[in-house]
């Protein structure tokens, strides 16, 4: 595996990559993988990608040394009426990331969560939250980078990330 990386702004022509990666999210534990057409059904994953560029849409795409999209960070607005795993209101965008497996553990995901968290500051928003499941190792990452728990369940966490 190559070390180079580079973050650009996610594009409209991103979607089927951003696809890619809820399907990564959702699968992280090893063995545990469910088919992509399944994932993407759903409407508890399909929200975080469908109609993907919208205007209050934002994030971040990890490239290899070749150009080819490694993972991706990125935030939407999602209503009351259709919340994701990590609700907490109206004006709060949720995070969703996603990694190939060969480049987690590599800082991919912590830079694209950075380059994401200064990008919703610099959009005037006050917070980001997210979901977590509560094996997932990411939880140290999220905690590591000021995400706090603000709901716990039987299986996952949401967190808050309050901006300075």
């Amino acid at each position: 595996m190559p070390d180079a990386y580079s973050i650009r702004p996610a594009v409209q022509a991103d979607g089927s990559f951003l696809g890619d990666m809820v399907v990564e999210a959702a699968n992280w534990r090893a063995g545990g993988a469910r088919p992509r057409h399944e994932i993407l059904t759903a409407a508890e994953h399909r929200r975080y990608v469908s109609g993907w560029m919208r205007p209050a849409d934002a994030g971040y795409v990890a490239v290899d040394s070749e150009g080819q999209p490694i993972g991706a960070a990125w935030y939407r607005m999602l209503s009351q009426a259709d919340p994701g795993f990590g609700f907490v209101g109206t004006a709060v965008p949720e995070l969703i990331i996603g990694v190939q497996p060969i480049w987690r553990a590599h800082g991919v995901g912590r830079a694209l969560l950075r380059r994401l968290v200064v990008s919703a500051r610099e959009q005037g928003h006050s917070r980001l939250s997210l979901s977590v499941e509560n094996d997932n190792f990411a939880r140290t990452l999220y905690r590591s980078e000021g995400f706090v728990v603000v709901d716990a369940g039987p299986t996952r966490v949401t967190m808050v990330h309050r901006m300075p």
